[in-house]
């Protein structure tokens, strides 16, 4: 088709289709048309066939065609095309020397973006010849400003340029989705953003993290070697035409009347939190802490700033420590699809620049050293759901710290310092080191991980896979029952898509108060764990055990739609924190709950043994001398009652209490 050929046709098709939303365009200053192409083709496959072949060309002759539209006035707009047909769409993969110049649709989640940068569109130069003027359109596929090559005079050189028309652009590097890429190295493509594309509300949503689906035709630009030369090797670019996005934002969930309605008479059920139960996983029994604790973090706390400018978290975090074949890595990945941006990776795979950011360097179009986000920044406001956590580096865990706490994510790297939000809840999954959990072992000696993080947990579960015969007959009737005979109810109560905006009409809107009564109940059982402690006692809770108990109160709550956290929500908060100490803090030795069993630090009896055997270590130093064999230790600790001495010795030398000067000889420090 020849160019007034398409024009003509392509004003038709918009009077026809588009008549209103070019003139509501015009007249609210809009820069872009959004067009569906399949009414496109069903108007004239001709037209669809030009753009689909030469889009570079037919899409800028029908632009032009707005300007044959009787208007309200004139304007210039560009046409962003969505729904294109499915020969368009391609994975990054399997793009290749022939699509070059075609119109493709790709979906990706954006790795890295430059900043948004004023780009020259045309150069007006002047003749020095003759003083005529010459407008030289400027492409993206070269970065230096081009031009003109002759003067109608037959000037070549000497152009003096006069002046030039700009437009805002923007680099960003996109990479195949998880889904597509298990076990394989995910393709990545640069995009090339400009205009409208680039604007403030398109920026957000082409920031690191975001999935997008890109429409855009493909260019090549030659590389260039140390020196700046070009070499025979071209690199590949997609011109953007329109972005969407894939992934939902909490705040671009459409709620119609009719289910803002259904989820306020789920809120006001008295059986929802066992619906919110039936809703997570119903094809896996049991469990019901778990999935509570968890659509308790789904809803999550109230954020706080206190007014001398301490920030409180609001998120929730959680650790499951499973046995093999629990059901832990089905768990994690169904919540991390349940929410917008959720995220789920395995420790594995997993670096701290991948779960936190790093920097990297990239000239050819992003311009220098550029931020890469990891999946803790992709899930931001979101959740992050973290396999294998005890198989991370012990140095790539030290990374998370400051996410898990403080809610960001600190990076000083070449020249580069930036502070990034990590406001994510962590949902964390890993199996003990002796293959099965045993709830007389602390903890710290069956999972590969410090004190300190531990500690950062919320809530902490053990999955266990204990022999039982009448809870395993119900198991298994229940995996038939669901997978074979009764496969409809393995369908969630509340289905996914409206658990989704229950959730997120409760982050939105709902912002609950700890009222007098629910704070007293939380006081009081934080008390009388505390009274518990003293002497020989182990302490069996903390501060931040307590903090965690008014964040699940709140969330409680969140799922009711009350303003007030009740006493309820309180006696809701406080089960669910005796489940998870019971579980990692219970020490068989004393028979009461020792918080720091369940923090992996040292347990209360463990330090009364210490101090034991220091003593009988100062006082056989008077004795015998600075070197004291072991067996002497044993013997006179024996007689103190105390046993398992290489144990204890173990742990004093770790701890920087003793050392070794010779095999079986010790020394105090």
């Amino acid at each position: 088709m020849k160019k007034d050929e398409i024009i003509d046709k392509f004003s038709e098709f918009l009077r026809d289709n588009y008549y209103k939303d070019l003139a509501l365009a015009v007249t609210e200053g809009k820069k872009s048309l959004n067009v569906d192409f399949s009414l496109v083709d069903k108007f004239d496959p001709e037209l669809t066939d030009a753009i689909l072949e030469k889009p570079e060309e037919t899409i800028e002759w029908i632009e032009e065609s707005i300007e044959e539209i009787d208007l309200p006035q004139k304007a210039k707009l560009n046409i962003r095309f969505f729904n294109t047909p499915d020969n368009t769409k391609i994975r990054i993969r399997n793009i290749r020397a022939e699509h070059i110049g075609k119109l493709l649709c790709v979906d990706g989640i954006v790795k890295r973006a430059s900043e948004v940068r004023p780009e020259v569109s045309e150069v007006v130069f002047e003749c020095p010849d003759c003083g005529k003027r010459i407008i030289v359109i400027q492409t993206e596929k070269e970065k230096t400003i081009t031009s003109p090559g002759r003067c109608d005079c037959g000037c070549r050189r000497g152009f003096k340029q006069v002046g030039q028309r700009l437009y805002d652009a923007r680099w960003i590097a996109i990479e195949e989705p998880f889904e597509i890429t298990t076990g394989e190295r995910p393709s990545e493509i640069m995009v090339y953003l400009k205009q409208d594309l680039t604007s403030p509300r398109m920026r957000n949503r082409t920031d690191p993290g975001n999935r997008i689906k890109v429409t855009g035709i493909l260019k090549e630009i030659p590389k260039r070697n140390e020196r700046g030369k070009k070499t025979r090797q071209m690199e590949i670019l997609l011109d953007a035409n329109n972005v969407e996005g894939v992934e939902i934002e909490w705040e671009e969930l459409d709620m119609d009347p009719e289910e803002e309605k259904k989820i306020k008479r789920l809120a006001k059920d008295p059986d929802i939190y066992n619906k919110l139960i039936a809703s997570l996983a119903p094809s896996m029994y049991g469990m019901e802490d778990v999935k509570l604790a968890i659509m308790f973090q789904l809803f999550s706390g109230e954020p706080k700033l206190l007014k001398d400018g301490t920030k409180i978290r609001g998120n929730i975090h959680i650790l499951l420590i499973g046995d093999p074949a629990a059901g832990k890595s089905q768990l994690m990945q169904l919540t991390s699809k349940l929410m917008p941006r959720g995220k789920y990776v395995s420790g594995t795979g997993v670096t701290g620049p991948g779960l936190t950011a790093t920097v990297v360097k990239d000239e050819q179009f992003l311009g220098g050293w550029v931020l890469e986000a990891g999946a803790l920044i992709m899930s931001n406001r979101s959740i992050c759901a973290i396999d294998e956590f005890s198989k991370i580096a012990p140095q790539d865990i030290v990374a998370l710290q400051e996410a898990m706490s403080m809610e960001t994510v600190s990076i000083a790297k070449a020249s580069i310092v930036a502070t990034l939000p990590a406001q994510t809840a962590i949902l964390a999954g890993g199996n003990p080191k002796l293959g099965r959990f045993d709830p007389y072992i602390p903890i710290r000696e069956q999972i590969s991980l410090d004190d300190v993080m531990l500690s950062r947990f919320d809530l902490k579960f053990a999955l266990r896979d204990v022999p039982n015969p009448e809870f395993d007959a119900k198991m298994v009737e229940h995996i038939i029952k669901m997978r074979h005979f009764k496969e409809e109810e393995a369908k969630p109560v509340i289905e996914a898509d409206l658990l989704r905006k229950y959730v997120s009409y409760s982050r939105s809107y709902i912002h609950p108060v700890l009222t007098k009564e629910a704070a007293e109940v939380l006081k009081d059982f934080y008390l009388k764990m505390r009274a518990k402690a003293g002497g020989e006692a182990p302490v069996s809770i903390t501060l931040r055990q307590y903090e965690s108990l008014i964040r699940l109160a709140e969330a409680s709550a969140k799922i009711r739609f009350s303003d007030k956290v009740e006493m309820e929500d309180a006696d809701r908060a406080i089960k669910l924190m005796k489940v998870s100490l019971r579980q990692f803090g219970f020490d068989p030795e004393t028979g009461m709950i020792d918080i720091d069993r369940a923090e992996g630090t040292m347990t209360s009896s463990q330090r009364s043994k210490i101090r034991i055997v220091l003593d009988v270590i100062e006082e056989l130093t008077k004795i015998i001398g600075k070197t004291i064999p072991v067996e002497e230790i044993a013997r006179r600790a024996r007689e103190e009652g105390v046993e398992n001495i290489d144990e204890i010795l173990k742990g004093m030398k770790n701890e920087g209490l003793v050392f070794e000067p010779r095999p079986n000889f010790i020394q105090k420090i």
